[in-house]
């Protein structure tokens, strides 16, 4: 399951996603895929079932949530991902939680651990696929952006199996 930006914060990434493009570097601008946009992963599990879609519906009538969007993070090893923090307000949280709780028995195995409650880095995945010697390049870029004020406006179902992505709210 993932947040989507609002039109402004879906913007200034592409615009930090541009700007890498531009420099020669990984950006999430390479993948021309009509599923990729800026967003955040709330939960992750092997398979999803489309009944969560349905309950997250009927709970989650909350949307938009403010956003900010911080700092650069790095993930990984050998190859790195470059993301921008979501600065965790309460609110986004508190959503977070409620999609886990509601997701969680839809999950044919489970949540992956890394995407609980406690255990969660909310970001937007500005470049994948980084080696060490362009590690401080991307950085530098994604960082020139500041701090992006915005709203998680959409809710959708991500189906990685099938490849497909589902509208939920927004």
């Amino acid at each position: 399951m993932e947040l989507t930006l609002d039109d402004l914060g879906d913007a200034a990434v592409r615009r930090i996603w541009t700007a890498l493009q531009d420099a020669g570097l990984p950006s999430q601008a390479d993948h021309t895929g009509a599923s990729n946009r800026p967003h955040t992963t709330l939960t992750v599990g092997e398979d999803i079932s489309r009944a969560a879609d349905t309950d997250l519906v009927a709970a989650l009538p909350h949307l938009p949530v403010p956003c900010r969007l911080g700092a650069p993070v790095v993930f990984g090893h050998g190859r790195y991902t470059v993301a921008l923090l979501v600065v965790p307000s309460a609110e986004l949280l508190d959503l977070h939680a409620q999609v886990h709780r509601i997701c969680l028995p839809h999950m044919t195995s489970g949540a992956l651990p890394h995407t609980g409650p406690g255990s969660w880095t909310p970001h937007v995945t500005v470049a994948r696929r980084i080696g060490a010697e362009q590690l401080a390049a991307v950085c530098e870029i994604a960082a020139a952006a500041r701090e992006i004020e915005s709203e998680f406006a959409g809710l959708r179902h991500w189906d990685g199996n099938a490849r497909i992505v589902q509208p939920i709210t927004g």
